[in-house]
Protein backbone atom coordinates (compact mmCIF):
# COMPACT_ATOMS: atom_id res chain seq x y z
CA UNK A 1 0.00 0.00 0.00
CA UNK A 2 1.16 3.25 -0.71
CA UNK A 3 1.68 6.61 1.01
CA UNK A 4 -1.51 8.66 0.63
CA UNK A 5 -1.97 12.25 2.30
CA UNK A 6 -4.93 14.64 2.09
CA UNK A 7 -4.85 17.72 -0.46
CA UNK A 8 -5.60 20.63 0.84
CA UNK A 9 -5.70 22.14 -2.52
CA UNK A 10 -7.36 19.04 -4.05
CA UNK A 11 -9.56 17.84 -0.95
CA UNK A 12 -9.05 14.62 -1.51
CA UNK A 13 -6.25 11.47 -0.54
CA UNK A 14 -3.75 11.46 -3.23
CA UNK A 15 -0.86 8.93 -3.44
CA UNK A 16 2.17 10.58 -2.25
CA UNK A 17 5.02 10.87 -5.54
CA UNK A 18 7.83 12.85 -4.94
CA UNK A 19 8.95 15.56 -7.15
CA UNK A 20 12.21 14.01 -7.37
CA UNK A 21 12.25 10.14 -6.71
CA UNK A 22 13.37 9.28 -3.24
CA UNK A 23 14.12 12.78 -2.44
CA UNK A 24 11.40 15.28 -0.52
CA UNK A 25 11.35 18.97 0.25
CA UNK A 26 8.97 20.16 2.85
CA UNK A 27 8.57 23.64 4.38
CA UNK A 28 6.23 24.12 7.61
CA UNK A 29 5.39 27.65 8.86
CA UNK A 30 7.20 28.46 12.03
CA UNK A 31 6.65 30.97 14.37
CA UNK A 32 6.55 34.41 15.14
CA UNK A 33 8.54 35.17 17.89
CA UNK A 34 7.18 37.50 20.79
CA UNK A 35 6.14 35.74 23.05
CA UNK A 36 5.75 31.87 24.26
CA UNK A 37 4.34 29.25 22.58
CA UNK A 38 0.88 27.82 23.21
CA UNK A 39 0.04 24.41 22.90
CA UNK A 40 -1.28 25.16 19.63
CA UNK A 41 2.59 25.39 18.40
CA UNK A 42 3.13 22.25 19.85
CA UNK A 43 0.18 20.39 18.13
CA UNK A 44 1.76 21.92 14.49
CA UNK A 45 5.14 21.17 15.77
CA UNK A 46 4.56 17.60 16.98
CA UNK A 47 2.32 16.75 13.83
CA UNK A 48 4.91 17.62 11.24
CA UNK A 49 7.81 15.93 12.96
CA UNK A 50 6.04 12.91 13.42
CA UNK A 51 5.62 13.22 9.83
CA UNK A 52 9.28 14.07 8.73
CA UNK A 53 10.30 11.12 11.05
CA UNK A 54 7.96 8.74 9.05
CA UNK A 55 9.18 9.80 5.68
CA UNK A 56 12.95 9.14 6.76
CA UNK A 57 11.87 5.95 8.28
CA UNK A 58 10.08 5.24 4.51
CA UNK A 59 13.89 5.50 3.48
CA UNK A 60 13.12 8.87 1.47
CA UNK A 61 15.45 11.28 1.72
CA UNK A 62 13.76 14.92 3.17
CA UNK A 63 15.10 18.92 3.30
CA UNK A 64 13.07 19.81 6.19
CA UNK A 65 12.78 23.97 6.19
CA UNK A 66 10.84 25.66 9.15
CA UNK A 67 11.47 29.27 9.29
CA UNK A 68 11.14 32.00 12.74
CA UNK A 69 9.21 35.30 11.48
CA UNK A 70 11.69 37.47 13.25
CA UNK A 71 10.43 40.99 12.43
CA UNK A 72 6.68 41.66 12.93
CA UNK A 73 4.07 44.28 14.41
CA UNK A 74 4.13 41.79 17.21
CA UNK A 75 7.64 41.81 17.35
CA UNK A 76 8.12 45.65 17.44
CA UNK A 77 5.20 46.35 20.23
CA UNK A 78 6.38 43.66 22.82
CA UNK A 79 9.89 45.34 21.74
CA UNK A 80 8.39 48.68 22.63
CA UNK A 81 6.35 47.64 25.78
CA UNK A 82 9.80 46.46 27.47
CA UNK A 83 11.75 49.03 26.18
CA UNK A 84 14.09 46.71 24.13
CA UNK A 85 15.26 46.54 20.67
CA UNK A 86 13.08 44.71 18.98
CA UNK A 87 15.92 41.78 18.45
CA UNK A 88 15.95 40.92 21.88
CA UNK A 89 12.35 40.24 21.59
CA UNK A 90 13.17 38.27 18.87
CA UNK A 91 16.01 36.11 19.78
CA UNK A 92 14.92 35.56 23.09
CA UNK A 93 11.52 33.97 22.17
CA UNK A 94 13.60 31.86 19.39
CA UNK A 95 15.73 30.32 22.61
CA UNK A 96 12.23 29.64 24.47
CA UNK A 97 10.81 28.11 21.21
CA UNK A 98 13.88 25.75 20.64
CA UNK A 99 13.63 24.61 24.61
CA UNK A 100 10.28 23.90 24.22
CA UNK A 101 10.60 21.50 21.12
CA UNK A 102 13.47 20.23 22.67
CA UNK A 103 11.63 19.06 25.85
CA UNK A 104 8.88 17.93 23.18
CA UNK A 105 11.40 15.50 21.06
CA UNK A 106 11.72 17.21 18.01
CA UNK A 107 14.11 16.26 16.11
CA UNK A 108 15.98 19.38 14.23
CA UNK A 109 15.10 20.56 10.99
CA UNK A 110 17.10 20.84 7.56
CA UNK A 111 17.18 24.35 8.12
CA UNK A 112 15.70 27.05 10.61
CA UNK A 113 16.03 29.97 8.23
CA UNK A 114 14.55 33.47 9.73
CA UNK A 115 12.91 36.16 7.83
CA UNK A 116 15.87 39.20 8.39
CA UNK A 117 18.72 36.45 7.33
CA UNK A 118 17.12 36.59 3.77
CA UNK A 119 16.48 40.73 2.97
CA UNK A 120 18.13 40.37 -0.20
CA UNK A 121 16.10 37.46 -1.06
CA UNK A 122 12.68 39.35 -0.24
CA UNK A 123 13.66 42.38 -2.01
CA UNK A 124 14.27 40.70 -5.08
CA UNK A 125 11.17 39.07 -5.07
CA UNK A 126 9.21 41.76 -4.22
CA UNK A 127 11.03 43.46 -7.55
CA UNK A 128 10.29 40.49 -9.61
CA UNK A 129 6.50 40.86 -9.03
CA UNK A 130 6.46 44.41 -9.69
CA UNK A 131 8.05 44.04 -12.80
CA UNK A 132 5.89 41.18 -14.01
CA UNK A 133 2.63 43.47 -12.82
CA UNK A 134 1.71 41.27 -9.76
CA UNK A 135 2.48 44.13 -7.09
CA UNK A 136 3.08 48.13 -7.17
CA UNK A 137 4.66 50.49 -5.61
CA UNK A 138 1.98 53.04 -3.08
CA UNK A 139 4.07 55.06 -0.79
CA UNK A 140 6.54 53.46 0.70
CA UNK A 141 4.69 50.38 0.62
CA UNK A 142 4.15 47.54 -1.99
CA UNK A 143 1.04 45.71 -2.51
CA UNK A 144 0.51 42.78 -3.88
CA UNK A 145 -2.94 43.03 -7.07
CA UNK A 146 -5.09 40.00 -5.67
CA UNK A 147 -7.51 40.25 -9.02
CA UNK A 148 -4.63 39.90 -11.26
CA UNK A 149 -3.60 36.26 -9.80
CA UNK A 150 -6.32 33.75 -11.73
CA UNK A 151 -6.13 31.09 -9.12
CA UNK A 152 -6.15 33.84 -6.05
CA UNK A 153 -8.60 31.65 -3.17
CA UNK A 154 -7.92 28.07 -5.01
CA UNK A 155 -6.66 26.53 -1.12
CA UNK A 156 -9.18 28.08 0.99
CA UNK A 157 -11.95 28.06 -1.85
CA UNK A 158 -13.48 31.43 -1.08
CA UNK A 159 -15.06 33.68 -3.68
CA UNK A 160 -13.22 37.32 -4.13
CA UNK A 161 -16.52 39.05 -4.54
CA UNK A 162 -17.98 38.14 -1.12
CA UNK A 163 -14.53 39.03 0.97
CA UNK A 164 -14.24 41.90 -1.27
CA UNK A 165 -18.09 42.97 -0.45
CA UNK A 166 -16.87 41.96 3.78
CA UNK A 167 -13.69 44.27 3.56
CA UNK A 168 -14.91 47.55 2.39
CA UNK A 169 -15.70 48.76 5.72
CA UNK A 170 -12.20 48.93 6.04
CA UNK A 171 -11.27 51.06 2.91
CA UNK A 172 -8.05 51.45 2.76
CA UNK A 173 -6.63 54.10 0.17
CA UNK A 174 -3.21 53.25 -0.44
CA UNK A 175 -4.53 49.80 -2.05
CA UNK A 176 -6.15 49.24 -5.28
CA UNK A 177 -7.95 46.34 -4.47
CA UNK A 178 -9.22 46.23 -0.44
CA UNK A 179 -8.02 42.28 0.07
CA UNK A 180 -4.24 43.01 -1.98
CA UNK A 181 -1.63 42.34 0.88
CA UNK A 182 1.49 44.10 1.74
CA UNK A 183 4.67 42.83 0.24
CA UNK A 184 7.14 45.64 2.25
CA UNK A 185 5.79 48.05 4.37
CA UNK A 186 7.31 51.28 4.41
CA UNK A 187 8.83 51.84 7.95
CA UNK A 188 7.22 54.35 10.85
CA UNK A 189 9.64 56.59 13.13
CA UNK A 190 11.50 54.63 15.45
CA UNK A 191 11.02 51.16 13.37
CA UNK A 192 13.35 48.96 12.57
CA UNK A 193 14.05 49.07 8.99
CA UNK A 194 16.39 47.99 5.90
CA UNK A 195 17.34 49.63 2.94
CA UNK A 196 15.07 49.16 -0.49
CA UNK A 197 14.56 49.97 -4.06
CA UNK A 198 10.95 51.78 -2.41
CA UNK A 199 12.59 53.49 0.84
CA UNK A 200 13.56 52.23 4.00
CA UNK A 201 11.33 49.52 5.45
CA UNK A 202 10.61 45.45 6.10
CA UNK A 203 9.36 42.53 4.46
CA UNK A 204 5.48 41.93 4.79
CA UNK A 205 4.47 38.91 6.96
CA UNK A 206 3.96 36.18 3.57
CA UNK A 207 6.50 37.41 1.44
CA UNK A 208 8.81 35.66 3.86
CA UNK A 209 8.02 32.30 3.67
CA UNK A 210 8.12 32.36 -0.53
CA UNK A 211 11.46 33.65 -0.27
CA UNK A 212 12.90 31.37 2.20
CA UNK A 213 11.25 28.31 0.32
CA UNK A 214 12.40 29.03 -2.70
CA UNK A 215 15.91 29.35 -1.87
CA UNK A 216 15.84 26.02 0.00
CA UNK A 217 13.99 23.90 -1.72
CA UNK A 218 13.16 25.40 -4.97
CA UNK A 219 10.52 27.01 -7.00
CA UNK A 220 8.17 23.82 -6.18
CA UNK A 221 7.87 22.24 -3.16
CA UNK A 222 6.75 18.64 -2.39
CA UNK A 223 5.03 19.09 0.88
CA UNK A 224 3.89 22.60 2.55
CA UNK A 225 2.47 22.23 6.20
CA UNK A 226 0.93 24.09 8.94
CA UNK A 227 -2.36 24.90 11.12
CA UNK A 228 -5.39 25.18 9.29
CA UNK A 229 -5.88 28.73 10.96
CA UNK A 230 -2.82 29.25 8.46
CA UNK A 231 -5.23 28.21 5.13
CA UNK A 232 -6.17 32.07 4.62
CA UNK A 233 -4.92 34.34 4.36
CA UNK A 234 -1.21 33.45 5.03
CA UNK A 235 -0.69 30.58 2.62
CA UNK A 236 -3.02 31.87 -0.11
CA UNK A 237 -0.70 34.65 -0.45
CA UNK A 238 1.82 32.49 -0.31
CA UNK A 239 0.51 30.51 -3.18
CA UNK A 240 -0.43 33.91 -5.09
CA UNK A 241 3.20 35.29 -4.87
CA UNK A 242 5.16 32.69 -5.64
CA UNK A 243 3.53 31.06 -8.72
CA UNK A 244 2.97 34.52 -10.24
CA UNK A 245 6.79 34.76 -9.37
CA UNK A 246 7.64 31.46 -11.15
CA UNK A 247 5.03 30.75 -13.00
CA UNK A 248 5.41 26.99 -11.87
CA UNK A 249 3.00 25.26 -9.11
CA UNK A 250 4.31 26.11 -6.21
CA UNK A 251 3.59 23.35 -3.75
CA UNK A 252 2.23 19.91 -4.91
CA UNK A 253 1.16 18.31 -1.36
CA UNK A 254 -0.81 21.06 1.29
CA UNK A 255 -0.78 19.28 4.48
CA UNK A 256 -2.73 21.38 7.74
CA UNK A 257 -3.00 20.07 11.24
CA UNK A 258 -6.55 20.57 13.08
CA UNK A 259 -7.18 23.03 16.22
CA UNK A 260 -6.59 22.11 19.62
CA UNK A 261 -9.84 22.83 21.69
CA UNK A 262 -9.66 23.49 25.63
CA UNK A 263 -12.37 21.66 27.02
CA UNK A 264 -14.65 21.65 23.94
CA UNK A 265 -13.72 25.21 23.64
CA UNK A 266 -11.86 27.18 20.66
CA UNK A 267 -8.90 28.33 22.37
CA UNK A 268 -8.66 31.77 23.15
CA UNK A 269 -7.15 34.89 25.08
CA UNK A 270 -9.88 36.14 25.28
CA UNK A 271 -12.05 33.21 26.86
CA UNK A 272 -9.08 32.84 29.36
CA UNK A 273 -8.72 29.35 28.42
CA UNK A 274 -5.39 29.64 26.45
CA UNK A 275 -2.22 27.84 27.89
CA UNK A 276 1.55 27.91 27.04
CA UNK A 277 3.42 24.63 26.56
CA UNK A 278 5.73 25.80 29.84
CA UNK A 279 2.23 26.08 31.69
CA UNK A 280 1.30 22.58 30.69
CA UNK A 281 4.70 20.73 31.63
CA UNK A 282 4.76 21.98 34.78
CA UNK A 283 1.73 19.67 35.12
CA UNK A 284 2.46 16.75 32.94
CA UNK A 285 5.64 15.55 31.52
CA UNK A 286 6.39 16.59 28.00
CA UNK A 287 6.42 12.86 26.50
CA UNK A 288 2.91 12.54 27.97
CA UNK A 289 1.59 16.10 25.81
CA UNK A 290 3.68 14.41 22.51
CA UNK A 291 1.56 10.87 23.58
CA UNK A 292 -1.49 12.74 23.66
CA UNK A 293 -0.91 15.48 20.72
CA UNK A 294 -0.09 11.76 18.67
CA UNK A 295 -3.66 10.38 20.09
CA UNK A 296 -5.89 12.11 17.66
CA UNK A 297 -5.49 12.40 13.81
CA UNK A 298 -3.79 15.05 12.79
CA UNK A 299 -6.50 16.81 10.66
CA UNK A 300 -8.92 16.37 13.52
CA UNK A 301 -9.74 18.97 16.11
CA UNK A 302 -7.79 17.62 19.72
CA UNK A 303 -9.55 18.43 23.38
CA UNK A 304 -7.04 19.25 25.85
CA UNK A 305 -8.56 18.99 28.82
CA UNK A 306 -7.01 16.97 32.29
CA UNK A 307 -9.01 14.01 31.47
CA UNK A 308 -7.38 13.44 28.27
CA UNK A 309 -4.27 14.14 29.38
CA UNK A 310 -4.08 11.84 32.36
CA UNK A 311 -5.67 9.45 29.93
CA UNK A 312 -2.91 9.64 28.00
CA UNK A 313 -0.58 9.57 30.89
CA UNK A 314 -2.08 6.08 31.83
CA UNK A 315 -1.80 4.58 28.14
CA UNK A 316 2.10 5.42 27.86
CA UNK A 317 2.38 4.38 31.07
CA UNK A 318 0.89 0.94 30.26
CA UNK A 319 3.29 0.64 27.25
CA UNK A 320 6.10 1.22 29.70
CA UNK A 321 4.86 -1.15 32.17
CA UNK A 322 4.99 -3.88 29.11
CA UNK A 323 8.37 -2.72 28.52
CA UNK A 324 9.57 -2.82 31.64
CA UNK A 325 7.77 -6.03 32.25
CA UNK A 326 9.74 -7.87 29.32
CA UNK A 327 12.90 -6.26 30.67
CA UNK A 328 12.48 -7.60 33.71
CA UNK A 329 12.25 -11.04 32.44
CA UNK A 330 15.01 -11.02 30.30
CA UNK A 331 17.21 -9.61 32.94
CA UNK A 332 16.27 -12.63 34.72
CA UNK A 333 16.86 -14.97 32.26
CA UNK A 334 14.86 -18.02 32.71
CA UNK A 335 13.19 -18.78 29.55
CA UNK A 336 9.76 -20.56 28.81
CA UNK A 337 8.66 -22.82 26.16
CA UNK A 338 6.27 -21.85 24.02
CA UNK A 339 2.78 -21.75 25.40
CA UNK A 340 -0.91 -21.55 23.83
CA UNK A 341 -0.63 -17.50 25.05
CA UNK A 342 3.09 -17.06 23.60
CA UNK A 343 1.35 -18.03 20.07
CA UNK A 344 -1.02 -15.63 20.31
CA UNK A 345 1.83 -12.92 21.28
CA UNK A 346 4.10 -14.33 18.00
CA UNK A 347 1.05 -13.61 15.90
CA UNK A 348 0.38 -10.23 16.88
CA UNK A 349 4.16 -9.51 17.10
CA UNK A 350 4.80 -10.93 13.46
CA UNK A 351 2.14 -8.79 12.26
CA UNK A 352 2.43 -5.39 13.94
CA UNK A 353 5.01 -3.35 11.54
CA UNK A 354 2.56 -3.78 8.47
CA UNK A 355 -0.49 -2.88 11.05
CA UNK A 356 1.46 0.10 11.60
CA UNK A 357 3.02 0.94 8.30
CA UNK A 358 -0.92 0.59 6.88
CA UNK A 359 -2.27 3.39 9.97
CA UNK A 360 1.00 5.46 8.74
CA UNK A 361 0.36 5.30 5.09
CA UNK A 362 -3.58 6.28 5.23
CA UNK A 363 -2.66 9.96 5.52
CA UNK A 364 -0.72 9.42 9.27
CA UNK A 365 -3.14 8.15 11.12
CA UNK A 366 -1.14 8.22 14.29
CA UNK A 367 -4.80 7.21 16.20
CA UNK A 368 -4.77 3.82 14.79
CA UNK A 369 -0.92 3.40 14.83
CA UNK A 370 -1.51 3.50 18.67
CA UNK A 371 -4.55 1.56 18.64
CA UNK A 372 -2.01 -1.33 17.19
CA UNK A 373 0.77 -1.16 19.77
CA UNK A 374 -1.90 -1.25 22.43
CA UNK A 375 -2.83 -4.32 20.74
CA UNK A 376 0.53 -5.79 21.16
CA UNK A 377 0.73 -4.40 24.56
CA UNK A 378 -2.83 -6.39 25.82
CA UNK A 379 -1.66 -9.41 24.38
CA UNK A 380 2.02 -8.92 26.21
CA UNK A 381 0.36 -8.54 29.47
CA UNK A 382 -1.61 -11.92 28.73
CA UNK A 383 1.84 -13.80 27.72
CA UNK A 384 4.26 -11.78 29.81
CA UNK A 385 5.17 -15.11 32.31
CA UNK A 386 4.27 -17.84 29.42
CA UNK A 387 6.25 -16.49 26.40
CA UNK A 388 10.06 -17.78 25.35
CA UNK A 389 12.82 -14.65 26.08
CA UNK A 390 13.35 -14.84 22.25
CA UNK A 391 9.51 -13.70 21.16
CA UNK A 392 9.97 -10.67 24.41
CA UNK A 393 13.01 -9.99 22.90
CA UNK A 394 11.43 -9.28 19.28
CA UNK A 395 7.93 -7.88 20.77
CA UNK A 396 10.40 -5.07 22.55
CA UNK A 397 12.46 -4.34 19.79
CA UNK A 398 9.53 -3.97 17.58
CA UNK A 399 7.41 -1.58 20.02
CA UNK A 400 10.67 0.68 19.84
CA UNK A 401 11.26 0.85 16.43
CA UNK A 402 7.72 1.97 15.96
CA UNK A 403 7.40 4.26 18.78
CA UNK A 404 11.13 5.90 17.75
CA UNK A 405 9.03 6.65 14.49
CA UNK A 406 6.32 8.51 16.44
CA UNK A 407 9.02 9.85 18.68
CA UNK A 408 7.75 8.61 21.89
CA UNK A 409 8.54 5.81 24.58
CA UNK A 410 12.21 7.36 23.95
CA UNK A 411 13.26 6.80 28.00
CA UNK A 412 14.24 3.40 29.59
CA UNK A 413 10.75 2.20 31.03
CA UNK A 414 11.89 2.02 34.41
CA UNK A 415 13.17 5.39 34.70
CA UNK A 416 9.87 6.57 32.58
CA UNK A 417 7.83 4.63 35.64
CA UNK A 418 9.95 6.10 38.37
CA UNK A 419 9.76 9.70 36.85
CA UNK A 420 6.13 9.28 36.64
CA UNK A 421 6.11 8.08 40.38
CA UNK A 422 8.25 10.78 41.54
CA UNK A 423 5.91 13.59 39.99
CA UNK A 424 2.90 11.70 41.17
CA UNK A 425 4.48 11.65 44.78
CA UNK A 426 5.45 15.28 44.93
CA UNK A 427 2.39 16.96 46.16
CA UNK A 428 1.11 14.31 48.12
CA UNK A 429 0.29 15.07 51.64
CA UNK A 430 1.89 11.33 52.96
CA UNK A 431 5.71 11.24 52.33
CA UNK A 432 6.82 8.28 50.19
CA UNK A 433 8.40 6.37 53.22
CA UNK A 434 5.43 6.56 55.04
CA UNK A 435 3.69 4.47 52.80
CA UNK A 436 6.49 2.39 52.35
CA UNK A 437 6.24 1.83 56.42
CA UNK A 438 2.78 1.39 56.12
CA UNK A 439 3.16 -1.28 53.91
CA UNK A 440 5.56 -3.20 55.91
CA UNK A 441 3.24 -2.86 58.98
CA UNK A 442 0.55 -4.28 56.98
CA UNK A 443 2.29 -6.59 55.63
CA UNK A 444 3.37 -8.03 59.62
CA UNK A 445 -0.38 -7.49 60.39
CA UNK A 446 -1.70 -10.05 57.53
CA UNK A 447 1.16 -12.56 58.74
CA UNK A 448 0.03 -12.61 62.45
CA UNK A 449 -3.63 -12.43 61.05
CA UNK A 450 -4.50 -9.14 62.24
CA UNK A 451 -7.16 -8.45 59.37
CA UNK A 452 -8.75 -5.65 60.86
CA UNK A 453 -5.06 -3.59 61.46
CA UNK A 454 -4.86 -4.64 57.57
CA UNK A 455 -7.87 -2.95 56.97
CA UNK A 456 -7.26 -0.21 58.16
CA UNK A 457 -4.28 0.91 57.03
CA UNK A 458 -5.68 0.21 53.72
CA UNK A 459 -8.15 2.50 53.90
CA UNK A 460 -6.06 5.05 55.47
CA UNK A 461 -3.90 5.16 52.65
CA UNK A 462 -7.36 4.67 50.55
CA UNK A 463 -8.22 8.11 52.15
CA UNK A 464 -4.67 9.79 51.13
CA UNK A 465 -5.49 8.65 47.51
CA UNK A 466 -3.03 5.79 47.79
CA UNK A 467 -4.07 2.46 45.96
CA UNK A 468 -2.37 -0.52 47.09
CA UNK A 469 -2.18 -3.48 44.46
CA UNK A 470 -1.27 -6.72 46.03
CA UNK A 471 0.44 -9.40 44.12
CA UNK A 472 2.49 -12.74 43.83
CA UNK A 473 5.71 -10.17 44.57
CA UNK A 474 4.55 -8.17 47.29
CA UNK A 475 2.17 -5.58 47.62
CA UNK A 476 3.08 -2.60 45.43
CA UNK A 477 1.11 0.79 45.37
CA UNK A 478 -0.02 3.99 42.64
CA UNK A 479 -1.57 7.01 43.46
CA UNK A 480 -5.07 7.23 42.32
Amino acid sequence: MPLRVYNTLTGAKEEFVPINPGKVGMYVCGVTVYDHCHIGHARANVVFDMIYRYLLAKGLEVTYVRNYTDIDDKIINRANRDGVPYNEISERFIREFDSDMARLMLQLPTFQPKATEHIPEIIALVQKLIDKGFAYQSGADVFYRVDRFEGYLKLSKRNLEDMQAGARIEVDNKKEHPMDFALWKGAKPGEPYWESPWGQGRPGWHIECSAMSTKFLGETLDIHGGGKDLIFPHHENEIAQSEAASGKPFVKYWLHNGFVNINAEKMSKSLGNFFTIKEVLERYDAEVLRFFLLSAHYRSPIDFSDQNLKESELGLERIYKALAGIDERLAAGVDQAPTEESAELEEKCATIATRFTESMDDDFNTAMALGHIFDLVRSVNRALQLSPLGLLSRVKQEVERIAKTLGVCDSVPAAFLQRMKDRKTSDMEIPVQEIEALIAERAEARKAKNFKRSDEIRDLLDAKNIVLLDGAQGTTWKVK
